[in-house]
């Protein structure tokens, strides 16, 4: 395997703001326009969308090995998607205890073994939203609880034939692509 230079400097920012300027803000985003001069000492503009949450996704596996999918119309791309568990959490607040609160409000599943087995950034280059997926086991069904925004079916499948719909591109949601994934791994390292 090959590493990085060891002589780079990982910390080193080679963009400079010029100034900033907030254009647009609601209660989940706030959207900026940063005056910069690129890497090449060029002058432009960079967008930035600030998200006002964390992203959190959850993949919930019974003892018999399946997981359930939420599935919803998706406005901003004008399409059904199937999906993990997941929404968001106030950065404020301890993310476990948001994903428990998502995981209940989405399926009525509560979980006793909660994992955090991913950290990941939706879109790099255009938001600085930092996501995390947990793995939830040891599974109880409780009462769902969706928000009004929410018009959400459940679809209770092996995790298996989950991961097979993300190879099949059929899930493409990247919180939920790198969840089912992810959760397939951890799952199996732990047998051997």
């Amino acid at each position: 395997m090959h590493y990085p230079d060891p002589t780079l400097d990982e910390t080193h920012n080679p963009w400079q703001v010029l100034s900033t300027e907030v254009k647009y803000h609601n209660p989940w985003i706030s959207v900026r326009e940063d005056q910069v001069l690129n890497p090449g000492g060029g002058r432009g503009i960079y967008g930035v969308v600030t998200m006002k949450n964390k992203a959190l996704g959850i993949v919930p596996v019974d003892a018999e090995g399946n997981t359930w999918l939420v599935g919803q119309y998706r406005y901003p791309l004008s399409e059904y998607s199937w999906e993990i568990p997941m929404g968001g959490g106030p950065v404020e607040l301890d993310i476990l205890e948001s994903a428990q609160r998502e995981l209940r409000e989405e399926t009525g599943l509560l979980a006793r073994r909660w994992t955090n087995i991913a950290r990941l950034h939706t879109s790099n280059s255009v938001t600085d939203e930092e996501g995390f997926v947990f793995l939830a086991e040891e599974l109880e069904h409780g009462d769902v609880e969706p928000e009004e925004t929410e018009d959400l079916r459940l679809w209770k499948l092996p995790l298996a034939e989950a991961v097979q719909l993300v190879m099949d591109n059929r899930i493409t949601d990247a919180v939920s692509v790198a969840g089912l994934l992810k959760a397939e791994k951890v799952l199996a390292a732990r047998l051997k």
